[in-house]
């Protein structure tokens, strides 16, 4: 077999949920993401009002509890910033929310926040550096990492870019 063809990309993600209106709070209301179509116990959601980018639904989940601990499913979603300063005005929007973190790195190829949903779902927020700018081995393979993301320069390049 072939490698997969490089254009093919992952469009969007699809959550089961406990309760909707929560779910929304958090995706709609903290994130930024906009509504695009409520029906039938789920919401579509999206930036720049593609159809969608994430779904929400109740459909099997309605008033249930986050899968536990050590079992298999999804470890997270992560969101893809234009930016640094973008990726800064997420951070922004989640301190004022006060969204607790679980963690913040900086990959060598990107730069990463991490947190859940209200149910308890991976979130990574995060944006890419350009390749040419990628850690690389003599051999040239990745040399990715994983060091402590500076949060406070992170908020303040996205100020200085919201200062104009």
């Amino acid at each position: 077999m072939g490698a997969l063809d490089p254009r093919v990309r992952i469009g969007h993600v699809h959550l089961k949920v406990a309760d909707l209106d929560r779910s929304l709070a958090f995706w709609q209301g903290v994130l930024g993401f906009e509504v695009q179509q409520v029906w039938n116990g789920a919401a579509f959601l999206s930036a720049g009002g593609y159809h969608h980018h994430v779904g929400l639904n109740v459909w099997e989940s309605a008033g249930g509890s986050p899968p536990p601990r050590g079992t298999t499913g999804l470890f997270h979603v992560a969101v893809l910033y234009p930016d640094r300063a973008t990726l800064g005005d997420a951070l922004r929007r989640l301190l004022e929310a006060e969204v607790a973190l679980e963690g913040a790195s900086d990959h060598g190829v990107s730069e990463a926040i991490y947190l859940r949903d209200p149910d308890g779902n991976g979130v990574e927020l995060y944006r890419d550096r350009p390749p040419e700018e990628w850690p690389r081995r003599r051999d040239g393979s990745l040399a990715m990492v994983t060091e402590p993301l500076d949060l406070a320069a992170l908020l303040a390049d996205a100020q200085a870019v919201a200062d104009g």
